[in-house]
């Protein structure tokens, strides 16, 4: 008699034979979903669709639409690219390809080549990545010794993962195979190529940019926009990061081990105050500007920031007024309800536009305002004689989610404000394949930060993160382009010592809630990263705004 398991999938508890792989069963729930099956969750752990189920079991499918399902098609058709490039363009011209940072819906990527990167090029690469994926080919991972990875990608060139994995605890390692193209990714992988369908990709600066299906939309291909303010801030950080020899987390550990970790803290948090001296002096020449509006997406080190630019103007002969938008709360009772029925704070229209906008111009036009704060306990704004007055040297720096929305400010005139969209817009990659998401350091540092401050457990840090997504997406990002500067605040030590802080947080989180799946990729994310004492932080630094002192 056959063995059998129970699995219980989208509330239905079935048998099917034992050893039946997750692929096959993801064929029969398909049409159920209304994007493509690439994993799977199996009793609350993620699963390749390869893997076949032994024993009875609560499955979930993921689709391209969620974020462990995005990511996954982001690794294939990455790993289809790579493929790609080495058939057309060949091994002995091609030195290095590195998948460096997202750019709206694409991935840059730099390529080091002995012949330049045409149309014409570029087109036969997009042609074979076609036929790669119209063959259908499996992608398969096996298991080696952590050594004899080492030699294998000594062996392809690959010296970034050769420097990484000299720090590796494990003694086995997962290499993933595209028809006799090997490689090492932090993540799971589609079980084969014919899934990933919805790419595009063309040249651009000195590379190509992969243009990918956006995760609300998966099937779809949106024309690139391109960002030319973010992509100058990245490149600068990359070449920053170029010079310091500190381009990924191997080198970042090497730099470690050889006791130069404080020179290198030091001369990191010397290049930021340096830029925002540079952005003090812009504000001072402008002569005409009376409102700095800062803003930028969660933990990005706003408030840190604001302080500094502040001290920064001082120097400068101007007179700096904090103002908080958050002050300007409507009442609570009067918050505008999300598509949920709950509070949406992160709405425009949670701020009281009318008022902020009368008090904003008769400052600006001389005149003598009694500003409010707003009392989070009880949900009503407070007025305790916070008189302003503006003089011909005071400035008032502005921060607020909302600060780069001119409908926020509508009632004054461009000229009057000077604009800075602040993000950690991190240059450091694990290796040249596998790139860290700015997200991911921003969730790092907001979790330690509100474990810290505000007692918040990790899980509930995890559980919000997508809703804190959704208004950046939707409050901050349109809006970053227009701009006088960008400050880019990430700092390239910052995740050796944000690990002593985040894994006893995500060590807490029980496996059997739902952000399990969550806080065990962010762990094994923070494995790759030697730990350092946050004592040889400056009390100055951005970091201190997240991990406290």
């Amino acid at each position: 008699m056959e063995a059998t398991v129970k699995l219980e999938i989208n509330g239905q508890i079935k048998e099917y034979p034992k050893g039946i792989t997750l692929l096959e069963l993801s064929k029969e729930y398909q049409n159920e979903y209304n994007a493509d099956i690439i994993l799977a969750s199996v009793d609350n752990r993620l699963r390749e669709l390869s893997k076949t189920v032994e024993q009875d079991s609560k499955i979930k499918f993921l689709t391209t639409k969620e974020d462990a399902g995005h990511k996954t098609y982001t690794r294939g058709i990455t790993l289809v690219m790579l493929k790609a490039l080495y058939n057309v363009i060949g091994a002995d011209n091609l030195t290095r390809v590195s998948i460096e940072y997202s750019i709206g819906n694409g991935l840059y990527c730099p390529i080091e080549m002995k012949i330049p990167m045409t149309e014409e090029l570029c087109k036969k690469v997009k042609e074979r990545m076609l036929s790669i994926v119209q063959e259908d080919y499996p992608i398969t991972k096996k298991s080696i010794g952590t050594d004899e990875a080492i030699e294998l990608f000594n062996k392809y060139k690959m010296y970034d993962k050769e420097r990484l994995f000299k720090y590796r605890r494990v003694s086995k390692t997962n290499i993933y195979n595209l028809e006799g193209f090997e490689d090492y990714y932090y993540g799971y992988m589609p079980p084969s190529t014919g899934m990933l369908k919805y790419f595009d990709i063309f040249p651009y600066d000195e590379g190509v940019i992969l243009l990918l299906p956006r995760k609300n939309n998966p099937r779809v291909v949106e024309p690139f926009k391109p960002l030319d303010k973010l992509f100058r801030t990245l490149k600068e950080a990359n070449r920053w990061a170029r010079t310091m020899e500190v381009e990924t987390v191997g080198a970042l550990n090497d730099v470690i081990v050889q006791g130069k970790i404080h020179e290198l803290i030091l001369t990191q948090e010397a290049l930021q105050e340096m830029k925002i001296g540079e952005i003090a002096q812009q504000i001072k020449e402008a002569g005409d500007k009376k409102f700095v509006m800062i803003a930028g997406p969660s933990s990005s080190g706003k408030t840190t920031f604001s302080h500094r630019l502040s001290i920064q103007l001082k120097t400068h002969g101007l007179t700096p007024h904090p103002i908080a938008v958050d002050d300007y709360f409507v009442e609570r009772a009067d918050t505008p309800l999300d598509e949920d029925g709950n509070p949406n704070f992160e709405s425009l229209y949670a701020i009281d536009l009318e008022l902020f906008n009368k008090d904003m111009t008769d400052l600006l036009a001389g005149k003598t305002v009694e500003l409010p704060s707003f009392n989070f306990k009880t949900g009503h704004r407070e007025y305790k004689g916070n008189y302003k007055t503006l003089g011909p040297n005071d400035i008032l720096v502005i921060e607020g989610i909302h600060g780069l929305n001119d409908k926020l400010s509508y009632s004054l005139p461009r000229e009057s404000k000077f604009k800075i969209y602040i993000s950690a817009l991190t240059s450091l990659n694990i290796d040249e394949h596998n790139r860290i998401p700015t997200t991911d350091v921003r969730l790092i540092r907001r979790m330690v930060r509100d474990a810290q401050t505000r007692g918040a457990s990790g899980k509930r840090t995890i559980s919000m993160w997508p809703s804190v997504r959704r208004g950046e997406e939707e409050n901050i990002f349109p809006f970053q382009e227009d701009v006088d500067v960008m400050f880019n605040s990430a700092l390239i030590y910052e995740l050796a010592i944000l690990k002593q802080y985040a894994e006893p947080i995500l060590f807490g989180i029980e496996r059997d809630c739902e952000e399990y799946v969550e806080a065990k990729r962010l762990l094994k994310f923070l494995d790759y990263f030697l730990g350092v004492s946050s004592e040889a932080v400056p009390q100055n630094s951005i970091l201190k705004e997240f991990v406290g002192g």
